[in-house]
């Protein structure tokens, strides 16, 4: 009876003690101090964000090559130079063209019908040297001019690096033509001719009226040359057109109702 009683007492507390409901709270405290972790705050943007837009980004521009091209500013130095280059082209220049390098001479009296009234002692033509300074008038050496800068350079081209002479046997000479007694006046008593037995290139190569004329490769240039002749100059002889001019060029200015003498 009595451990009856006992077994009764015993579950009776139990079932209070499973009853009790827990007087502090689950949910988390806060800290004493009211502080909230950081972490535990999600971050706030600094420019809100929008949607669907995409990011402008701006395109990477090449460096500018303007500088790099660009020529560097000549030095005072080299400018000086070309301006005294350019001053002694002027004070050398003669017939009013700075392509045509020589002296001025005046007047030039011979016997007879010989002599130029205006005469120019020619050095060089557009850049190209003549290797005898030829007495003529204004009008041969600007028909000279014309014929380097036409005929001559365009049929040797870049061959060798260019003329850098040309090789003159006569200029102005108070003689008959062909030197032959009874003939007429020629055209050199008057400084109105020239007479080209070759040519030097800038390398040294040589090119010859005689020598070159029946060949292949010279025999070609010195034929441009010949033909080119033939409108700046009245008179064009050369190795065909007879035994006195085998071995040079005769050009004169001499003009014809006809037109220019060419052979």
């Amino acid at each position: 009876m009595k451990r009856g009683l006992a077994l009764v007492l015993v579950g009776l507390m139990a079932g209070q003690a499973w009853a009790e409901v827990p007087q502090s709270s689950l949910r988390p405290q806060l800290r004493a101090d009211g502080s909230v972790s950081a972490r535990a705050l999600p971050r706030i943007p600094d420019r809100p964000e929008t949607l669907g837009v995409a990011r402008q980004v701006q395109p990477k521009v090449a460096p500018s090559l303007t500088r790099v091209l660009r020529p560097r500013k000549r030095s005072d130095e080299v400018e000086e130079a070309g301006r005294r280059k350019q001053a002694a082209r002027r004070r050398g220049a003669v017939c009013g063209d700075l392509d045509i390098q020589g002296v001025e001479v005046g007047a030039v009296g011979g016997p007879g019908a010989c002599g130029i009234s205006q005469a120019v002692r020619v050095s060089a033509v557009s850049g190209v040297a003549l290797s005898t300074h030829a007495l003529m008038d204004c009008k041969t050496a600007k028909s000279l001019k014309t014929w380097v800068d036409r005929g001559m350079k365009p049929a040797v081209r870049q061959r060798g690096g260019g003329v850098s002479q040309i090789r003159v046997v006569a200029h102005y000479a108070c003689r008959t033509r062909n030197n032959q007694k009874g003939a007429k006046l020629s055209e050199h008593g008057k400084g109105r001719a020239v007479d080209v037995a070759g040519f030097t290139l800038v390398d040294g190569t040589k090119i010859s009226v005689l020598e070159g004329w029946g060949t292949r490769r010279d025999g070609k240039v010195l034929k441009r040359m010949h033909s080119a002749a033939c409108g700046p100059f009245g008179t064009v002889l050369g190795p065909d057109a007879n035994r006195f001019h085998r071995d040079h060029f005769h050009f004169d200015t001499a003009r014809y109702r006809s037109g220019s003498y060419c052979r």
